[in-house]
């Protein structure tokens, strides 16, 4: 199978515990105001840009927020596919730096870029960090299960 076509699967299976990670650790955060996750952010902005926002139920954005989150974890995946190494060892590592490289795109990059959220700068050091440190969990979990793709 194609190392893309895999690199998808994985980057979907791997923003499950990414996501897992963030709902447990988002409520730890000292100093956090109650508000969303990026996903959910990202959502609200994409319908209000697309003039949608307001006919939209409250379970239509969750499902909107999740079927954003996870379709993202399936195109970063499917270049980390194209890219991982084929070296067990190097998996994980390499998955968690591709993850610290998604974070610095996405955060840094296109998503303040084109007004769908904010920069980090505005946001909580500790939140920033929860962020962050989520972006290498995917990566890691998604290392972890290319090496593991591979070997099958």
């Amino acid at each position: 199978m194609n190392n893309a076509l895999i690199g998808a699967a994985v980057g979907t299976v791997a923003t499950v515990p990414m996501t897992v990670f963030w709902e447990v650790m988002h409520e730890r955060l000292p100093g956090e105001p109650p508000r969303p996750l990026p996903p959910r952010e990202v959502a609200e902005a994409l319908a209000v840009k697309a003039g949608v926002s307001r006919q939209m139920s409250e379970t239509q954005m969750e499902w909107l927020a999740l079927a954003a989150h996870f379709g993202y974890g399936a195109v970063t995946g499917a270049i980390f596919g194209a890219i991982a190494p084929h070296r067990p060892r190097a998996a994980v590592p390499t998955g968690m730096l591709f993850g610290l490289g998604v974070w610095t795109a996405s955060y840094l990059g296109w998503m303040p870029a084109t007004g769908v959220r904010h920069s980090p700068k505005y946001d909580l050091p500790a939140r920033t960090g929860l962020i962050m440190a989520s972006h290498i969990v995917w990566g890691a979990a998604a290392g972890l299960l290319m090496s593991l793709a591979r070997r099958r």
